[in-house]
């Protein structure tokens, strides 16, 4: 099922590389899904082992450290374009036009740098936990059954690296629109009324 999306498109370069990377973005929320399954998995497995055998699941709060990043991380980039981050409508959706275009520019290039400080922080802290010489190439690990925490500390710089390249796409989209008018590859804000026939189109769609 397509979630249903008021991003525009064409035949632009600027078009085609967001397509190319919203395939990677959604195999990154798909990967976030899956992980949200297993940890449903293994609260059935810890449980079940603790009621019938008394015996839970070894390491099952490690294995819950490992699996959050990607829940947390992974869907963050794909969730931005389709403008499903919360945020205040309250003034932006007062505007419009190239007004609306160059306050949407000067909001993404915040948070482009904000991000690109937390993918430089990030990275350094996985860099603090990976070592090639050392036992799993790891420097820590969890506290109960030892598992490497370097592949969890990896997520955080690897999703918010492609969330910069999300937004790097819509300050050129932002930009492009400020000339010509017209807004692609960036989500644009819907009112009650398109939003409630696009709930209904994606209701319709499962039936």
């Amino acid at each position: 099922m397509a979630t249903p999306s008021l991003v525009l498109s064409d035949d632009s370069a600027l078009s085609a590389f967001d397509h190319a990377l919203l395939r990677l973005e959604r195999g990154f929320a798909l990967v976030s899904g899956l992980a949200v399954f297993s940890l449903m998995l293994l609260a059935v497995v810890s449980v079940s082992g603790r009621n019938a055998i008394n015996a839970p699941l070894p390491g099952y709060v490690d294995w819950i450290e490992q699996v959050m990043p990607l829940i947390a991380f992974m869907g963050v980039s794909f969730v931005m374009r389709e403008g499903g981050h919360i945020r205040m409508d309250i003034l932006v959706s007062a505007l419009k036009g190239r007004a609306l275009y160059s306050v949407e520019l000067i909001t993404t290039l915040a948070v482009l740098l904000l991000m690109a400080l937390m993918v430089w922080g990030s990275w350094a802290h996985f860099q603090r936990s990976f070592d090639f010489g050392a036992p799993m190439w790891s420097r820590d690990s969890s506290m109960d059954i030892a598992l490497p925490i370097w592949p969890a500390k990896l997520m955080a710089p690897l999703a918010f690296g492609v969330l910069c390249l999300r937004l790097c796409l819509q300050v050129w989209a932002y930009a492009r629109a400020i000339v010509t008018g017209r807004p692609i590859a960036v989500p644009l804000i819907a009112d009650a009324a398109t939003q409630a026939r696009m709930e209904a189109e994606q209701v319709k769609e499962q039936d």
